[in-house]
């Protein structure tokens, strides 16, 4: 007899709208075991699942579901662990709907599996459980890597090169680990202690974690290269991006990058407890349409603010940011002005921003990107009372470590050239992926860049062959 199969995903539950933009807490509740197992029962467990090949980092999907399907969520958490170290961190952020779930068999009829929700609730079973199985580290191989950035390219890199019986340090420029992970996704999307968890865990492993170590600055490449065996960058993208419109330099005009550091690495969201500096606007305008537009915004409701505008000169359905995320924005009251962009912004007397010049735009043809070009509407400018302006949309990576390191091949935005298919720059010994190489991408995108390049390195050391 044929499995009947439920056509929606199991819901999750969730904080209500009105209650969670006054408060920082984690929107999604996560599910119950009984909902784990309905959701896992889902899975048609395929002979040949097509979710492995669009998971980046190569878990086993369908195995970690089927013991989480018979309750067995210590089996199911080991089981993702051999290929996934961020399972906590993956199951909140990654974007599953446009990688395995998007290729699911069951989307041919019905909702696909929701693997994301199943991975969350693996990783937090374990978390309650209190302690954390740690694998069997081999004998040591008296080699020697250096890590450049503790995000999840870096974490991913350390992961599986101590797991390979590598000595492995992570150099961090910031005084707390994590990256991205910390400084750029609000705590009401990632608790920090989930992350700090995650990084634990690898510590527990034997990696070496530095803090407060600016590479370009407190050693260059070349420095480390001359007391690690191979290096790999995983610095990310921290250089902001500006339209270069007139008024960018008044006060309470922001770059997303230092607006989200204040609030969660520097945390303004404890106030009173951690007194950061921050402009607490009651009518913020966030220029951009992705997923950190979506976070700034959002932030933003959360630090006090009356309206927050969401300014996206395209349509939404050209926004890049995951739908859930747009959905919990709309839900908690952002306003989005579309197909709508900022000219200009103006100020008052002592140079804080208090109004914005936008002009209308339409759709034309499609650019480069696939994406239909917003082309302005003559004589349709319009101007708006803002008193904090949030520019998200987008960033390069930071040029330090190019400009101390002058054999480096960088591409035109500033990105490290690295080969797709093993991570290795054009520098010997060393490698690089995730934003550093792409320009702002994902977390898993930056794991599964970390996991090709881990490979990689470990054939390096184990061969000395570049």
């Amino acid at each position: 007899m044929a499995k009947k199969i439920q056509p929606t995903k199991i819901p999750m539950r969730e904080q209500p709208a009105k209650e969670r933009i006054r408060n920082y807490a984690e929107v999604p509740y996560g599910y119950s075991e009984k909902e784990a197992m309905q959701e896992a029962s889902r899975c048609l467990q395929c002979k040949r699942p097509t979710c492995i090949q669009g998971c980046p980092v190569e878990i086993d999907i369908p195995g970690f579901i089927d013991f989480i399907a018979k309750g067995d969520f210590q089996a199911a958490i080991d089981r993702l662990k051999e290929k996934n170290i961020l399972p906590a961190v993956c199951g909140r952020v990654c974007p599953q709907e446009d990688q395995c779930e998007k290729v699911c068999v069951l989307t041919k009829k019905y909702e696909p599996v929701a693997i994301g929700r199943l991975e969350r609730f693996a990783a937090d079973w374990e978390r309650a459980q209190g302690s954390m199985s740690v694998p069997k580290i081999p004998s040591q191989t008296g080699k020697k890597v250096a890590i450049i950035g503790s995000g999840p390219g870096g974490l991913t890199v350390a992961g599986d090169l101590i797991k390979l019986g590598h000595a492995v340090t992570m150099f961090e420029a910031l005084h707390e680990p994590g990256g991205v992970l910390v400084y750029g996704i609000p705590e009401f999307r990632l608790p920090k202690a989930i992350v700090y968890r995650e990084v634990d865990y690898l510590i527990e492993c034997g990696v070496k974690l530095v803090l407060d170590f600016v590479v370009g600055k407190t050693a260059t490449i070349d420095q480390l290269l001359e007391s690690y065996d191979v290096v790999y960058i995983g610095t990310g993208a921290g250089l902001p991006w500006f339209m270069n419109i007139p008024g960018e330099n008044l006060n309470g005009v922001y770059s997303a990058n230092e607006y989200l550091t204040r609030a969660n690495l520097m945390k303004a969201y404890l106030f009173p407890e951690y007194d950061t500096p921050i402009v607490r606007g009651k009518s913020v305008a966030v220029i951009g349409g992705g997923n950190v537009a979506m976070d700034c915004a959002r932030t933003a409701l959360r630090l006090g603010a009356e309206q927050v505008h969401i300014v996206y000169r395209r349509s939404h359905k050209e926004m890049p940011a995951r739908l859930e995320e747009i959905h919990h924005a709309e839900g908690e009251g952002i306003i989005f002005d579309i197909l709508t962009l900022p000219i200009k912004y103006i100020g008052d007397k002592k140079s804080w921003v208090k109004e914005m010049e936008c002009i209308k735009m339409e759709l034309g043809e499609p650019d480069a990107s696939g994406r239909r070009r917003p082309v302005p509407i003559d004589g349709s400018n319009f101007v708006t009372p803002v008193d904090t302006v949030v520019c998200a949309i987008g960033q390069s990576p930071n040029p330090l470590i190019p400009q101390t390191t002058p054999d480096l091949k960088v591409g035109k935005w500033g990105n490290i050239e690295a080969d797709p298919e093993t991570g290795k720059t054009s520098k010997p010994r060393c490698w690089a992926g995730g934003d550093v190489v792409r320009g702002g991408a994902t977390v898993i995108l930056a794991m599964g860049d970390g996991r090709v390049a881990a490979r990689s390195m470990h054939e390096y050391l184990m061969t000395g062959k570049w």
